[in-house]
């Protein structure tokens, strides 16, 4: 009884940091570039349960004075039922009863990483991923990476996200965009690269390689600013959720740091990818937890009024 009570218990447990996984991911469905996160529960090490003895007629089968020579001298008759159900009166043989479920327990928080719908703001600055990559932020905790793109210039003309923190290049470095350069005059790439319409705009730092002066259609000349630091890590574990939508690198086993690699996603200037919560889904996932929770909660009080029954009325039983 106590094994039934503890068992249960641990099912309560874990539905109750599932439903709170649910509440977080309701929570931020409207956060942009927030990924849904699945609970993924596992079972503890069942236990197996074996038979010590076994009764015939009033006896333990298999505790004889002498050695038996056959089946029959133990007791039991080779053409019982329980033989043909695999039963064995060896006195050196346990017969198997079963498994023991003793309960299960949260094993991993999995980031779901599927692709967001994307919303077109026509703002220069707001940033959406196509595929697998990730912007790099440089926060107090130092550099994180987040797939939140609405990004804003600041008074001074640095590029931050909606915290205050600086979006880096490539170089690890802050971007600033030029007093003089209009926000309508910047141009984003595919790959992160930042871009000034026409030639005739004086950058504080021009470019001195002659290939940052580039020619496209009717664009007329383009002058490189900058480069996001747009990567990506090829093992999901690698990161993991630090908060306010942001990644952080962890260790593996070894203690060894994934570096990050070029994302092969694709950067969208003026649209937001958006949370990939579905709303509906999460409200039958906490309908279901909740019935989970309250089937467990009946096995504890079963549990408990068979242990309440066992000690405090089987001792008075033919007193």
């Amino acid at each position: 009884m106590w094994r039934g009570l503890y068992t249960a218990a641990t099912g309560m447990i874990t539905e109750t940091k599932r439903t709170d996984v649910i509440a977080n991911n309701i929570a931020n469905a409207a956060t942009t570039g927030y990924k849904h996160d699945k609970a993924i529960h596992r079972e503890f090490e069942a236990m197996l349960i074996r038979r010590v003895h076994d009764w015939e007629e009033g006896g333990m089968v298999g505790m004889m004075d002498g050695a038996a020579a056959e089946i029959n001298d133990l007791g039991t008759n080779t053409n019982d039922v329980t033989q043909i159900r695999g039963f064995n009166a060896d006195p050196f043989y346990r017969p198997t009863i079963g498994r023991l479920g003793l309960g299960d327990f949260i094993d991993e928080i999995a980031v779901d990483y599927e692709q967001g719908p994307l919303e077109t703001t026509g703002h220069q600055f707001d940033l959406a991923i196509v595929g697998d990559g990730f912007f790099t932020i440089q926060s107090p905790q130092g550099v994180r990476y987040s797939r939140n793109g609405a990004f804003f210039k600041n008074a001074e003309g640095w590029l931050q996200d909606i915290r205050g923190y600086n979006v880096l290049d490539t170089e690890g470095n802050p971007i600033r965009i030029p007093r003089d350069v209009r926000d309508e005059d910047i141009f984003i790439t595919g790959d992160g690269s930042i871009y000034v319409h026409g030639d005739d705009t004086e950058l504080e730092e021009p470019p001195t390689n002659p290939d940052n002066l580039l020619t496209v259609g009717n664009l007329g000349n383009r002058q490189l600013l900058a480069r996001l630091n747009f990567v990506q890590f090829n093992d999901r574990l690698a990161i993991q959720k630090q908060g306010d939508n942001l990644f952080y690198q962890v260790q593996d086993a070894d203690g060894n740091v994934a570096q990050p690699q070029p994302a092969t996603g694709e950067i969208l200037q003026g649209v937001l990818e958006k949370s990939n919560v579905e709303i509906v889904r999460e409200m039958v996932e906490l309908i279901h937890n909740h019935r989970m929770y309250e089937a467990g909660q009946k096995a504890v009080v079963t549990q408990d009024t068979m242990l309440d029954a066992s000690v405090n009325q089987v001792g008075r039983i033919g007193s």
